[in-house]
Parts: C-alpha cells; structure tokens; sequence
C-alpha cells in the first residue's frame, strides 16, 4: 500500500475487504463475497473523488467504467448490484488480485496473503496464515487507518487542479488538525499519524516500540519547534522549516512528554532519516514534499539517502 505505483486504487479496497473478511476469523470466502465490499468501497469513494488520474480515459470494459454506471442503484441499494458484482468477479483474478504483492522494481513480497482455488464460476479466495495473523492482530487497526490515508492521499493526486498543485508544490502541516493539506486550498487530506506512521514500521520514533491504535499518540517535532525562536526567531532562524512533515513524526504521548523540547538522540535522527528515505521512495505527493525540502537546501532531491546528511547539517547547526 505504502510503496505501490497507483494507476487505480483497486488495491486499496481489496485490502479492505480482505481485512474485513479475515478479521472475523474466517480462512476463506466465495470470491463472489470478497467482491461485495471491494466492489462497495470503490462506490463509495467514487462518490467523493476520482479513482484514477483525470487525465485517463477509461473504457467502457474498466471497472471503474462500471462501478460509475452502477454507482447511484448500488448506494440507492446500499449494495453493490449484480451487474457490479459480476463485472467484479469476472476482472479481481487477473487483473488486482494478481498485482497486490508487487512492490517497485519488478519483485513481489516474498508471501502471499490469499490464493484462489476451485473452478472459474465457484473461485474460493483461501487466506494465508500471513493474512490470518495479520487481520487478527493488534496492528489491523493501525494498518486500516494507514490504508485510508494512502487512499486519500493517491486520490488528491488524481483530482483535477488539486492534484497539479500538489505535484509542483506538496503538501502542508495544518498543525491545529494534524492534517496534511494542499498548500494552494487549504484543503485537509488526511491525519499526519495516518500518512506517515507505516513508515515508521507503525512505531513510535522515540521509544521504537510498536505505536497501537489505541495507544494516545503525539506528533513530535523531532527537533523541537522552540530552536527555531532560540535561534533569533523565524527571521534569525537559518535552517529548515522545522514544522514541515520531514521533522514531525507520530510517538506515544508519554514519550513525547519526557522527551519535552531536547535534541534528538543519534538513534532518533537515524529512525528519523530512514523514515523520511521510504516516504521519498514512496509514490507522490509525500515524495514530492520531502524533494522540495531537500532542494531548497541545496541537496540532490533524486537520492532519498541524502536525509541522513540532511539531518546531521540540522543537528550541527543547532549545536554549533
């Protein structure tokens, strides 16, 4: 989810419904099942924002071509019709079930979470003990909420206007909301916590130890905003922009608490560089942002290991 190319959003809702299903415990469903919430969700979401770049035109055989169609009658329903399951059934085994586990450069996760068997018409979607285990733990929460952002995010790229806007100039800190937002419209894309903590390996940056959906979280300035003021104020001020997304990052609210306003430790700066080198090598507009602060600083924005000397210079500077 974090680290795919997105031309649809098909994948989005498949791990939701994959979610929802085997986090009741189940080992396998009817494929025609799995399509009813996948097939659901992309109506739902079609009714706020487009599902693949605006510039694409779709043909009248894409699903999403027939999700639009059936679109009104299956919210009207509150159900995907049966034309929009057929057209469901028909196109998930080769077409996004089949392209779920790739990840950039031509290679697929090592695992499976799903394998179908049985004859074209009776297709059995059996979940794997990876998807099982994974649906089932205390992380499912963390990762439906991840799975959101980076659905909400991939759409605001796709939306007209918005989208360009986000390309030339990433994304903003509402830090009132915790939101990213597009510069140019102030508009709210989705929670900080959300877009960044699958980054973090869903763990708290300080303490490094698993950040639960029910754990009350903070989002830490890295290097505390208060240096920027030491330092002579926003015009004495000669780093970088400290309330940007590259420095803030999700913690426990109690390690947020005892960290108060110190430097980062040499493991934090470290967890903090790595962070910020998977969102840069993560599809846009995150990757954009972090780009755009990297060459504002004169650094080569194409090289995502350049945030580990990146935030020594920060470190330096507060220091010296």
């Amino acid at each position: 989810m974090l680290m795919g190319a997105n031309s649809r959003t098909y994948k989005f809702a498949l791990g939701e419904a994959l979610l929802e299903l085997a986090g009741t415990g189940r080992t396998d469903a009817p494929l025609t099942e799995l399509a009813r919430p996948y097939a659901m969700r992309l109506v739902r979401h079609l009714e706020e924002a487009p599902q693949a770049p605006a510039v694409q035109e779709l043909r009248d055989t894409d699903f999403l071509a027939i999700a639009r169609r059936e679109a009104a009658e299956s919210v009207r329903l509150g159900q995907p019709t049966e034309a929009l399951i057929r057209a469901a059934v028909q196109s998930m085994p080769a077409m996004v079930m089949q392209k779920f586990t790739n990840v950039p450069g031509g290679t697929t996760l090592p695992h499976r979470f799903y394998e179908l068997t049985g004859a074209p018409r009776e297709r059995i979607v059996r979940f794997t003990p990876e998807m099982q285990r994974l649906a089932m733990s205390e992380h499912a929460d963390v990762l439906r909420g991840e799975l959101g952002a980076r659905w909400a995010i991939v759409e605001s790229s796709f939306s007209t206007g918005v989208g360009a806007s986000l390309m030339r100039e990433g994304v903003a800190v509402d830090l009132q909301t915790l939101a990213l937002t597009d510069k140019r419209r102030r508009r709210a894309i989705t929670g900080v916590k959300e877009a960044t903590i699958g980054f973090q390996h869903g763990r708290c940056l300080i303490c490094n130890d698993p950040l639960a959906a029910e754990d009350p979280y903070a989002i830490d300035h890295v290097f505390a905003f208060s240096y920027m003021e030491r330092m002579g104020g926003l015009r004495g001020w000669q780093g970088p922009d400290l309330d940007a997304i590259w420095n803030l990052a999700p913690v426990h609210d109690a390690c947020n608490s005892a960290k108060s306003n110190r430097l980062p430790t040499p493991d934090e700066q470290r967890r903090l560089a790595q962070r910020n080198e998977a969102i840069q090598q993560s599809p846009h507009p995150l990757k954009k942002t972090l780009q755009l602060t990297l060459s504002a600083w004169k650094y080569d924005s194409s090289r995502p290991a350049n945030w580990f000397a990146f935030i020594g210079n920060v470190y330096r500077l507060l220091t010296n």
